[in-house]
């Protein structure tokens, strides 16, 4: 890229041709308040004025998040009359929001707040009505108050950008504008997959997860035996809340945190994962040898199943019917460890910790419960749990590292870990489907053919043993669209498709922790470009360094088979291991 000249405050610098004034500041060392996400590019309407800067060229201020450089340029971030406009910008913000900041579980997180304070905004500077807020409560995962709302769009672009859907939009006009799915309807009764990436861009509270907290704590003062289960990319996240680094696993300090927050079990998801492997790539085998529909594809993203039932309802037949890992297990824990333990399964309550709001709506599904027992009683993100600690006044940093409990489903394996990238559902299935179908184990066991942290398609084609295996992956639904229109048309050749709702994978869920550089004063400027690739790493790194890395060797796996479930896809197996979906009418 060529460079040009430039003058930041009268100090000479070259930058990059094309880079916005918000950006060319940056790299020459300046921060200017903003309220974008400002290497996503998510919000680029330059609508909220909360940039405004001079610059030689242009008539007035303009918003530096959208206005381009040119060479010769200069820019004054500090002069008297910028200063002024990015205060009074902000305060019009503050004017019709809702302040109730001590209620707002973005409150430690909140960009408004942010900018407010490097502003120097006044409160009360404009004082006036406020616009109606438009509350939505209804849907199992997201919650939307429109009285914290800025008008700033970002969900509306993240909604286009993650899954080409525009689930979101401006209604009304002038001082009336809100943010809501089409006519203000509930994300209940629109076509939202419940992902939550809009919430993950939301700089304020306007958007956040349904929190099931109090039903944890109703679950403790009514006695139950309240049992945690814990997601891969939960652990490659958490630490994010207590300042370390983004990509630290923190696994040792998460068992032992959810220990003293008092839950009588702490599991890892893992075992589950192990578990969809055994049962998924015994479905995907006896479809290829029995002319089963191909391509198959994956179950265990709900944003997905989601997207699926109110997209392509006449493409379920080619969705695996396994449950999720963590539907599977506490369907295990409510029959297989209940019935060990001596205790009723309606007087266990399991809690499953995810990165994934879309979680949420899956456990209340009609179809996850065996004969009046629900699988899952609740579901919590990473930063639920996170507010849980910290509301319990656990010194996270200073806790030990422990295990996980090993009863019954403690053991798990390297390629159980990976199910949080995208790309690693697959690559786990392959590592048990190489075996099945050569009765040996990979001498190099990665299939670094299908690794990948990026949103996109990905394709391999594999020989094993004689028999071609041809595989894609694909995480975000705008990504997943082409895969699913080709087999629509007839043209698809894979045989297995891995599909992952949210960009990235679970990594990336609407659960997981806020990455904003605003706040994340010791990470490297390129953190919102580079913090999927670290969570990844995380999570491979920990497959590297576990014995066993393929689901088929997971000794309490096996144990549970011959004990319990008789052999994957038995009658047993699919009575609490398996699912069916159904098209949802009126969302095409």
């Amino acid at each position: 890229m060529a460079k040009i000249n430039i003058k930041i405050e009268g100090i000479s610098y070259q930058v990059e041709e094309g880079m916005t004034i918000l950006q060319a500041a940056r790299s020459c060392g300046y921060e200017i308040p903003s309220l974008c996400e400002f290497n996503n590019g998510e919000c680029n309407q330059g609508s909220c004025r909360v940039c405004l800067v001079e610059a030689t060229g242009a008539r007035g201020l303009v918003a530096s998040c959208v206005y381009p450089v040119s060479d010769g340029m200069e820019i004054k971030i500090n002069s008297p009359k910028a200063l002024e406009a990015r205060r009074e910008s902000v305060e019009l913000l503050l004017s019709n929001h809702n302040q109730n900041c001590q209620q707002c579980d973005k409150n430690g997180r909140c960009e408004l707040l942010h900018v407010a304070k490097l502003t120097g905004a006044r409160d009360n500077a404009f004082a006036g009505v406020h616009t109606e807020a438009h509350i939505d409560r209804l849907a199992p995962g997201l919650v939307r108050d429109t009285s914290k709302c800025i008008l700033c769009g970002r969900c509306i672009e993240r909604c286009k950008n993650a899954h080409g859907l525009g689930i979101l939009g401006f209604e009304n006009r002038g001082f009336n504008t809100f943010v809501a799915p089409a006519q203000d309807r509930s994300f209940r009764n629109s076509p939202c997959i419940q992902c939550g990436q809009c919430v993950n861009v939301c700089p304020t509270g306007a958007l956040m997860e349904h929190s099931e907290i109090d039903k944890i704590d109703e679950a403790f003062k009514a006695g139950k035996c309240v049992i945690a289960q814990a997601a891969p990319a939960v652990r490659a996240a958490l630490g994010e809340e207590f300042g370390y680094p983004v990509g630290t696993p923190v696994t040792g300090k998460m068992i032992a945190a959810m220990r003293r927050l008092g839950f009588n079990r702490v599991y890892d998801v893992n075992f589950g994962a192990d578990l969809t492997i055994m049962e998924e790539g015994t479905e995907l085998l006896g479809r290829i040898t029995n002319g089963g529909v191909l391509p198959m594809i994956t179950s265990c993203s709900p944003g997905w199943i989601n997207y699926a039932e109110m997209n392509y309802g006449d493409l379920l037949p080619h969705v695996s019917s396994c449950k999720s890992p963590h539907q599977m297990q506490g369907a295990v824990i409510k029959s297989y460890w209940a019935e060990k333990n001596g205790i009723d399964p309606k007087d266990v309550f399991v809690v499953s910790v995810m990165p994934c709001t879309a979680k949420k709506f899956e456990k209340d599904r009609e179809q996850m419960e065996v004969d009046g027992v629900r699988d899952v009683d609740a579901v919590i993100t990473t930063r639920e749990l996170a507010r849980m600690i910290k509301r319990a006044g656990i010194m996270f940093n200073r806790l030990p590292d422990e295990d996980w409990d090993g009863d019954i489903m403690g053991d798990y394996t390297g390629a159980a870990v990976i199910f949080g990238v995208t790309g690693g559902v697959m690559e786990a299935a392959l590592r048990t489907v190489y075996f099945k179908l050569t009765g040996e184990e990979k001498e190099n066991i990665e299939f670094t053919e299908v690794r990948g942290h990026d949103a996109g398609i990905r394709e391999a084609s594999l020989d094993i043993n004689g028999t071609v295996v041809n595989v894609a992956i694909a995480s975000g639904m705008k990504s997943a669209k082409v895969l699913l229109d080709d087999i629509r048309a007839g043209k698809s050749k894979y045989h297995f498709i891995e599909i992952m709702g949210c960009p990235g994978g679970c990594i990336n869920g609407g659960g997981q922790p806020y990455v904003r550089q605003c706040f994340m004063e010791n990470e490297p400027d390129d953190i919102m470009q580079t913090y999927k690739e670290r969570r990844a790493k995380a999570l491979y790194s920990e497959d590297e360094r576990q014995v066993i890395r393929q689901s088929h060797n997971n000794p309490q796996i096996i144990k549970l088979y011959e004990d319990f479930l008789g052999e994957p896809n038995s009658h047993k197996a699919h009575e609490l291991l398996h699912t069916t979906y159904a098209a949802r009418e009126g969302f095409r």
